[in-house]
């Protein structure tokens, strides 16, 4: 199981929020480069940034953040927030990420999606699933719809996506452990999706149960930093796998 730390972006900060609520930030870093470097000397591979400014104005918006730690690491990166066009897309991987992060367009404009997966490749799409309830929430979470994510996530990956992250809203942020039951469910009806849980990760027990049910990746944010777990637990586990 990979572990994906995560960087969330307002105003060029690394910041983290609360159950997806904005005035429920708190800033870690002023230098996300910072913290990304700390990840990759702990061996870590994987980074997944997000720009809530970008998810928020629906627009992208943080690629300047996303191009220094591209160009100043060997980080393979996941970026979203505020992808809605083509020409976003396409500054996304300029930038320097490896996968483009979608969620809210997928369900928004089915159409338009569809093209970048014909156009960039399947394989270069990280599907963000958001979760209330079992039903897709968009907009960085401040609206819900009506879909289960069962019928999001088995039509994209009818249509070649490979990994599916998805996060339970009401655990995000929260400490309070995973939605365990709700990836089971997903692991056992898409057995061979690249499944990544994210959002209520609070210690390496959670981790260790998340990869006893099958996911193959892990987004862990507040976590490292609330320091619930450190670079040497990471360590550990980096030398497990």
């Amino acid at each position: 199981m990979i572990i994906i730390p995560a960087i969330d972006i307002i105003e060029g900060k690394c910041v983290r929020l609360t159950e997806g609520d904005y005035s429920q930030k708190k800033i870690y870093n002023e230098h996300p480069l910072e913290v990304a470097k700390q990840f990759e000397d702990a061996g870590l591979r994987r980074l997944h940034l997000v720009d809530l400014d970008g998810a928020k104005a629906g627009l992208v918006k943080n690629w300047k953040v996303l191009e220094t730690i591209a160009g100043k690491t060997s980080l393979v990166i996941d970026f979203g927030g505020g992808i809605k066009t083509g020409k976003d897309v396409q500054i996304v991987f300029d930038s320097g990420a490896k996968l483009a992060t979608v969620g809210s367009i997928a369900v928004k404009n089915e159409e338009e999606f569809v093209k970048w997966l014909l156009q960039f490749g399947a394989g270069n799409f990280l599907l963000g699933a958001d979760v209330k309830n079992e039903k897709i929430a968009i907009h960085g979470w401040q609206e819900t719809s009506d879909i289960w994510v069962y019928d999001f996530i088995g039509k994209y990956v009818q249509k070649g996506v490979q990994q599916v992250f998805c996060t339970d809203i009401s655990k995000d942020g929260k400490l309070e452990g995973p939605a365990i039951d709700l990836y089971k469910n997903i692991i056992e009806k898409f057995p061979d999706l690249e499944f990544i849980a994210s959002g209520g990760v609070s210690s390496m027990k959670d981790i260790e149960e998340l990869r006893n049910i099958g996911c193959k990746g892990v987004i862990v944010g507040k976590a490292i930093y609330e320091n619930r777990i450190s670079m040497a637990d990471l360590k550990k586990v980096i030398i497990s796998n």
